[in-house]
């Protein structure tokens, strides 16, 4: 017989309240979902011990925790002999809303009326539609270029048909809340009952954060996040796109200050592997749901086939011998300014048939001297300029960064040098034939990210060249090769086709 009870209550659409006669219980499921942060330790509010480095999904002072976590407090009870009761049973409070009628039928969504889309959608990405409007909210896990703005557009309209709140609509950048709604226009582009110019409203630095008659606001999250609780009052749908950034401060508060917002959608390409991480975006958003892979998109054709070789760079004795005694930032610092390594990379991009994005992490220190680098051996290579080399970072606007999208799309033979944090969730090219990894990361969102950004289909395969280098001095490997290692890891964890080849760096 169960121990002792718990009681969970439904306090919003963000958060449950639970409850308990023995206080110790509440505790210990504190204590359950308490995690150290990943790189805590180097954090600057650790070292300066302003924090402990932990995150507390349940709070002891107010008796709270996120809504999507629901499973997992019935797991803790089921592990304890703990009896679970629910007002308000929270695994349906999403759609038990007054004069709801469920709908498992999808025939509406189909190039016929009533949406007149363009193209019909793959079939995954009508099982993830399914799966939305039957649970209400969700993590959507689908690959970079598996068309999750298509996901968007059709949970979206289903909402707009059947409800009379507006819908929020969250991106990470300019470039994405642009690139939003011109998908949004293509897809509706033979709809003649609605029209994004009528109903979509842009919010991004400097414009107005609410429109008196359109209903769906399509916003960075910098726009947004300082808005009273009572400004997302207004929306009962939120989907965040690239949902794997929303693990920070800013963006959960937004998530919980959506508290009328019944629907809760969540899309990112992958998660980073680690529990905290998947813990606080299935709280915000709800359980996550694997819609599809890259592997999978691959073999039917839907994105090109890759391949992956991984050059592994092989430096001096002497080279190995003064990195061996550095710490990491050091390290990754004498790598990138490495004049040898930096003309590897040249000569090879130069080398490549077709547009090749060359992927980099530091701007001053890595990314300018690399484009400047390239920039100056193209024009002496080819006559009058011939191949063209963009540049793309941060500081690039969005505008610019629109017309460099549009200019490679049209280009054979192009050469894009572009930071990581830009590509990865900034920037879409459809006709990309080559990547070069080109700064050493660990990160399995970040090279995951990038490589989908670089399977969109086009008439020709995609190369991936794997920058990594072998540093190690007797017995002692470097950081970056470690790191390169995991990507390797990664690499066949989702599959790829992957080869390592080993180059001595003159």
């Amino acid at each position: 017989m169960p121990i002792c009870n718990i009681t969970v209550k439904v306090k919003d659409n963000a958060f449950l309240y639970i409850d308990c006669d023995d206080k110790g219980i509440l505790y210990e499921l504190a204590e359950a979902f308490t995690f150290y942060v990943p790189g805590y330790k180097f954090t600057p509010q650790f070292r300066n011990k302003l924090w402990d480095g932990k995150i507390r999904l349940f709070n002891l002072r107010d008796q709270s925790i996120y809504a999507g976590l629901f499973g997992y407090i019935k797991a803790f009870c089921l592990e304890r002999d703990i009896k679970l009761d629910t007002w308000d049973d929270p695994s349906t409070i999403k759609y038990n809303h007054p004069g709801f009628v469920y709908d498992d039928d999808l025939s509406w969504i189909s190039c016929g009326a009533p949406l007149n889309l363009p193209f019909e959608p793959r079939d995954y990405q009508l099982e993830a539609v399914k799966h939305g409007l039957r649970t209400r909210s969700g993590l959507l896990v689908s690959p970079t270029a598996s068309g999750k703005s298509m996901i968007i557009y059709l949970l979206m309209r289903y909402f707009l048909e059947h409800n009379e709140d507006k819908v929020l609509i969250i991106v990470p950048t300019i470039s994405l809340v642009k690139q939003m709604y011109t998908d949004f226009c293509k897809y509706s582009e033979y709809d003649e009952r609605w029209f994004p110019t009528e109903d979509c409203h842009e919010i991004m630095a400097g414009l107005d954060k609410g429109h008196k008659t359109k209903r769906v606001y399509i916003s960075t999250w910098q726009s947004i996040y300082k808005m009273q609780k009572g400004y997302f009052q207004q929306f009962g749908m939120v989907i965040g796109d690239e949902a794997h950034n929303f693990k920070a401060k800013s963006l959960t508060s937004i998530l919980t200050k959506c508290t009328e917002a019944r629907y809760r959608f969540g899309l990112t390409g992958t998660l980073d592997g680690t529990q905290t991480h998947k813990l606080v975006l299935e709280g915000l958003f709800g359980p996550h749901k694997n819609i599809t892979t890259s592997k999978e998109l691959i073999d039917r054709g839907d994105l090109a086939n890759l391949s992956i070789d991984v050059i592994l760079l092989k430096h001096k004795e002497e080279d190995c011998k003064e990195v061996s005694k550095m710490k990491y930032q050091d390290e990754i610092d004498w790598i990138v300014r490495n004049n040898a390594r930096n003309k590897f990379i040249r000569s090879l991009a130069l080398d490549q048939k077709g547009n090749t994005l060359i992927l980099f992490q530091f701007v001053e220190k890595h990314g300018e001297p690399l484009f400047r680098l390239i920039d100056e051996s193209a024009k002496g290579v080819w006559e009058m300029g011939k191949r063209k080399v963009f540049y793309v970072s941060g500081k690039t606007s969005a505008d610019a960064r629109e017309e460099i999208r549009a200019i490679t799309e049209t280009e054979k033979d192009a050469i894009l040098v572009c930071s990581y944090g830009t590509f990865s969730t900034g920037i879409n090219i459809v006709n990309l034939n080559n990547i070069i990894f080109a700064s050493p990361s660990k990160s399995q969102i970040r090279v995951l990210q990038s490589i989908g950004r670089g399977l969109r289909k086009t008439d020709k395969d995609t190369k991936l060249y794997d920058i990594a280098d072998d540093l190690h001095w007797k017995s002692k490997k470097n950081y970056t090769l470690n790191h390169s290692g995991e990507r390797v890891q990664i690499y066949a964890k989702e599959k790829f086709k992957f080869k390592i080849h080993e180059v001595k760096l003159l």
